[in-house]
């Protein structure tokens, strides 16, 4: 991120905004937890929160997959925020219900129902990581995000997602939007053992350009859909058996889309699992093409 330069134009002259990455203030980690949900998919739910031990979690939350999410942010470029947020990681497992307490005074009992323990996240945000970090980080079997910020002037705030490492969580329930309730589904893993080979083949070819869309893209394998993010979720798709076919959410505003019948859909009123408000059925290879450019404009927002 070095060679990264960033101008604004003035008529035909373009002049060079000044980059800082300097450790992070107070500030900033005051403006991501206002923003969380913006920048991160995470819903805010405390701030230093106190541990049992005498430590201080800096920021808490739960995701937009149902995870609960510690942030951890380096201050001083010797900090070693990574091994601090797996400790807290160990703490917070063994008290779930301290969180699910939290969830529930602030989202209500629903939510807190449907957090996910197979996977907790962490993610560590700093102006910089060393090649060891990230190294580092790759070896390990936990949910792990490294996001490197840059600010520009006082009005820019450039992230950065330089590694994202997935656990395995074969049994996540997903978060669920309205009245779907995951008890009267099959799992998406066991939808797709029951794929035939054209269904299988139209949802490796899906996975194949979402994934070709970036390096940043990761692949989540929840209980009731297949999460595609990069900071956040840009896609989530399920598929469909019985009816031969594959089903994607996109964060996309449906009111910017032309719908049509049996292809795109607005569910901004419909339950159903995970994130996006945009539904779009694939049937086809050809409905597949017909859904990239949709599938990129969702990719480029998240």
């Amino acid at each position: 991120m070095s060679d990264l330069k960033l101008f604004q134009t003035r008529g035909e002259v373009l002049d060079e905004l000044r980059s800082s990455s300097a450790p992070l203030e107070r500030g900033l980690q005051t403006l991501f937890e206002t923003n969380l949900e913006a920048l991160l998919g995470v819903r805010f739910l405390a701030s230093e929160y106190a541990t049992t031990h005498g430590g201080r979690m800096d920021t808490l939350g739960v995701d937009e997959n149902g995870y609960p999410v510690i942030i951890e942010y380096k201050r001083d470029r010797s900090e070693n925020v990574i091994n601090q947020g797996l400790f807290y990681l160990d703490w917070l497992m063994d008290h779930r219900g301290d969180f699910e307490i939290l969830v529930r005074d602030r989202y209500g009992k629903e939510n807190a129902a449907l957090i996910e323990w197979s996977a907790p996240r962490l993610i560590c945000i700093a102006a910089d990581f060393t090649k060891y970090d990230t190294h580092a980080v790759k070896q390990m079997s936990r949910n792990i995000t490294l996001i490197r910020y840059k600010r520009f002037g006082s009005d820019l705030l450039l992230l950065e997602q330089l590694t994202e490492v997935s656990a395995a969580s074969p049994s996540t329930p997903g978060s669920v939007t309205g009245p779907a309730k995951s008890n009267r589904y099959k799992t998406v893993s066991e939808m797709m053992l029951d794929a035939g080979g054209d269904l299988a083949n139209l949802f490796a070819d899906v996975e194949t350009f979402m994934l070709g869309l970036g390096d940043d893209v990761t692949k989540k394998t929840l209980k009731n859909y297949f999460a595609f993010r990069r900071i956040k979720n840009f896609a989530c798709v399920e598929v469909k058996t019985t009816l031969n076919l594959v089903r994607l959410y996109l964060k996309i505003d449906p009111s910017t889309v032309a719908l049509e019948d049996g292809f795109a859909r607005d569910v901004r009123h419909v339950g159903h699992f995970g994130t996006g408000d945009l539904e779009v059925t694939l049937k086809s290879h050809a409905d597949l093409e017909r859904a990239k450019p949709l599938i990129e404009q969702s990719y480029e927002a998240s």
